[in-house]
């Protein structure tokens, strides 16, 4: 880790020419000693050419939250190194500025700490100056919380609906990212296998291995609390969640058949003519879930990118809509269609029906119940982002998406390390 920045000093450029006479002619020894030599005197004192940031009264210690700053006072002089390091002799990264005026860290200081500055310096005819400044970190004057909302709400809800657990502020590194992740439990009765995956910094999903069973009760906690997550951040609030899942619903469409067939538990309960995406309108393949139910929308095609007056446009009023992704693809009734379902592909990449038909799905469904699609043209259901599409992922992909198993996707997940255990803040 680079930790310190130097610029040449003007007067290093006359000690080299000054050498290279004396090799030369052997004389003029007397023209680089002279007092006009800037070099030749001791560094200044450049306790009145530089200011920073750190506490300057006896006992008073410096925020380890804050970065530390050195800056050149006055228009005749410069910067040109600065070196930080605490008592362990651990540096601290920093910048310094092209025109040598300023030096920042970039690397964050350690609590309760001891550190030495030294700063470098050159006034306008060169000559170097010396600074050494000394001081103490405290504890921070306020540790940063990770706090943790589990989703859904508390409700009844299908059985592919995963979990959510948004994070108050983004963890990057692997090593925190395990400690946080061992701390977000899950328990469902019955059990299920199942993990977290990380879909960025500050969201991670929760699924099994396949959909939760019917009729369970799952439930959400976290043990970080109290725990040290990192240097300086610390283990916050969440509030328990509990849910439950209804019967089993799974509702396949083939789009080449023009068939949406409808199962709960297992067993096959309606098998509904329908028509799904045109060509270059083709619906999403693959798994989605329901995100909510609108018993009336109203749809334009400019939502969608398509251009007002455009042959493809569109303004309609539709009924007993089903959504299953954020960007608009629904389950709804489609009555200007009703003479190609069950045998042509019309719409724009929903799945319509008849108005009795879309009334009867909109009530036997619920949030959390899959909605799949097999053998369309279209590009396979967004992993996330565009809704659920977690369950596009095989049990093996999923696992790699874990701070625990990423690394071994077909091994255990990492237990629970003794660090885990709160410590007092």
């Amino acid at each position: 880790m680079s930790h310190s920045v130097h610029f040449p000093a003007r007067g290093r450029t006359a000690v080299v020419s000054c050498t290279l006479l004396v090799i030369a002619l052997g004389t003029a020894t007397t023209a680089c000693s002279g007092d006009d030599d800037p070099l030749a005197a001791s560094p200044y004192d450049a306790a009145g050419r530089v200011s920073f940031n750190g506490p300057t009264e006896p006992g008073k210690k410096a925020d380890p939250d804050k970065p530390l700053e050195v800056v050149a006072e006055g228009s005749d002089g410069r910067i040109t190194d600065v070196t930080a390091m605490d008592a362990t002799g651990r540096y601290v990264a920093g910048e310094l500025s092209a025109d040598g005026a300023r030096w920042h860290s970039t690397s964050p200081l350690a609590a309760d700490a001891s550190y030495t500055v030294r700063v470098s310096t050159e006034d306008g005819d060169g000559a170097p100056g010396r600074k050494v400044l000394t001081f103490d970190t405290g504890r921070p004057a306020a540790k940063k919380r990770l706090d943790v909302v589990f989703g859904p709400d508390k409700g009844t809800y299908g059985v592919g609906r995963p979990l959510t657990a948004e994070l108050s502020m983004p963890v990057k590194d692997p090593a925190q990212r395990k400690t946080v992740e061992r701390a977000l439990k899950v328990e469902s009765t019955p059990a299920a296998e199942g993990a977290w995956h990380w879909v960025d910094d500050k969201e991670l999903h929760y699924r099994p291995r396949d959909y939760w069973p019917a009729h369970a009760t799952v439930r959400a906690r976290s043990t970080l609390k109290g725990i040290k997550i990192g240097d300086r951040l610390w283990g916050g609030t969440a509030k328990p969640l509990q849910i439950e899942t209804g019967d089993r619903v799974i509702a396949v469409t083939d789009a080449s058949s023009h068939t949406m067939t409808v199962f709960r538990n297992g067993e096959e309960i309606k098998s509904i003519p329908v028509t799904t995406g045109k060509p270059g309108f083709e619906t999403r393949n693959g798994v989605k879930v329901v995100l909510g139910k609108e018993p009336f929308v109203r749809m334009r095609s400019t939502t969608v990118g398509i251009a007002e007056g455009s042959s493809e446009a569109y303004d309609l009023p539709v009924h007993w809509a089903t959504r299953v992704t954020w960007s608009g693809e629904y389950v709804h009734a489609a009555p200007w269609s009703v003479g190609s379902q069950g045998s042509a592909n019309v719409s724009h990449g929903c799945t319509g029906m008849s108005t009795g038909n879309a009334e009867w799905f909109f009530d036997t469904v619920r949030e959390g119940d899959i909605v799949e699609v097999v053998n369309s043209y279209g590009d396979t259901m967004e992993t996330f982002g565009n809704g659920f599409g977690d369950w596009n992922l095989d049990w093996k992909k999923w696992r790699t998406g874990s701070a625990l198993t990423g690394g071994n996707p077909n091994g255990p997940a990492e237990q629970e390390a003794p660090r885990l255990r709160p410590t007092a803040t």
